[in-house]
């Protein structure tokens, strides 16, 4: 039975939207598998992971009968990306397994039954809603998303601590060794509102957010939340867990403060990385008056070195850390010039931030080399 006859294109590009959270292989087969289902001439694709599920529909022309199936989503996927843009595609259905036509091309996949694809639950309590363009959040989780965990036992960490405070919304991040911070305002006055997402849901989101002022209307429950955007619809289930306190960690005392030129640092952080080791990555800060030497050297006693000319009148500090958090920070801001404000001993946290700019700060715990 014929169940769709479609440009390429228009499948293609919903089937990408939700197979980003797809595992290729699961303790449960079925959640390899994309289930796809067609009322009127919507069409609908659903993937999920049990914690985050996401639906992409698609306008189609024709009428069609109305179905629903599941197929393996990797794969459904690796197909129609090797048949040629805008060709014709045919799908037809029988005895279980999925039939796609192209031209002279035919590929046969196996589906398993509709009605045992595991959904999300949705649920029903009070939500907080706020509606923001996509490109204030891409913006934010630019600035932040980087210092996530990964895989840490600290499980909270794994994630972004989002809060909602009458008029502000504050994104944080931390793995322990540096921490990301970053504000906006708000057009409308909201009750305090505390939630941590995962990192795979913060990983998609970012993918899928565009960088348009197109409306993204979030609502925050209390074990989930939803993003609503465009065709696409995505639910995730909070981390359980308290967050820390982050204003603890963010330095109130460096006085000692100095100005760097974001793309100038970046590029001799890039040359002297080629000789950091390999493993613990480290880079050494030697401050002294008018001038900032960047070192790394690796187990092999190879060294590599940078001068920078800058305005600095204090004793001289030496202060090391994991280049790569710095580099993070760096290729994350677009900022022209940032701040560097270092504390009188070279055991005390660096904080980054940008000039006139409150709303963004990053704090990046030194190593010893």
């Amino acid at each position: 039975m014929l169940l769709i006859q479609a440009d390429r294109d228009a499948l293609l590009k919903p089937l990408t939207t939700v197979t980003g959270i797809v595992e290729r292989r699961h303790t449960m087969p079925i959640l390899s598998n994309v289930l796809i289902s067609k009322q009127g001439n919507v069409l609908s694709f659903l993937a999920t992971d049990l914690e985050i599920q996401i639906t992409c529909e698609q306008a189609i022309e024709g009428n069609g009968p109305d179905f629903q199936f599941t197929a393996s989503a990797k794969k459904f996927q690796d197909i129609l990306r090797a048949i040629p843009e805008h060709a014709t595609v045919c799908i037809e259905s029988a005895d279980g397994r999925l039939t796609i036509r192209s031209g002279k091309s035919r590929f046969n996949l196996q589906t398993l039954p509709a009605e045992d694809f595991p959904k999300l639950a949705i649920e029903n309590s009070p939500r907080v809603p706020i509606t923001l363009p996509h490109s204030l959040l891409k913006n934010l989780l630019s600035k932040v998303q980087y210092a996530m965990a990964h895989q840490d036992i600290r499980y909270y960490l794994n994630g972004l601590f989002i809060i909602v405070d009458g008029n502000n919304l504050k994104l944080v991040a931390t793995d322990g060794h540096r921490l990301a911070f970053c504000a906006s305002n708000l057009d409308v006055e909201l009750d305090r509102h505390e939630t941590i997402l995962p990192r795979k849901t913060i990983t998609e989101l970012y993918k899928l957010l565009s960088d348009s002022d197109n409306p993204l209307h979030i609502e925050f429950g209390k074990n989930q939340v939803q993003f609503k955007f465009g065709s696409i619809t995505i639910h995730s289930k909070v981390v359980d867990g308290k967050f820390p306190d982050y204003n603890r960690v963010i330095p109130t005392t460096n006085e000692r403060i100095i100005a760097l030129d974001r793309v100038q640092l970046t590029q001799a952080l890039q040359r002297a990385a080629i000789l950091s080791n390999e493993k613990f990555r480290g880079v050494r800060f030697l401050l002294s008056p008018g001038s900032l030497k960047i070192v790394c050297n690796n187990s092999e006693q190879e060294e590599a070195q940078e001068e920078l000319e800058i305005s600095y009148d204090y004793s001289t500090l030496d202060i090391g850390y994991n280049i790569g958090y710095l580099l993070d920070v760096l290729n994350n801001i677009d900022a022209e010039t940032l701040l560097f404000a270092f504390g009188e001993q070279a055991t005390t946290s660096t904080l980054v931030t940008i000039p006139d700019n409150p709303d963004f700060k990053y704090v990046v715990m030194p190593m010893r080399i």
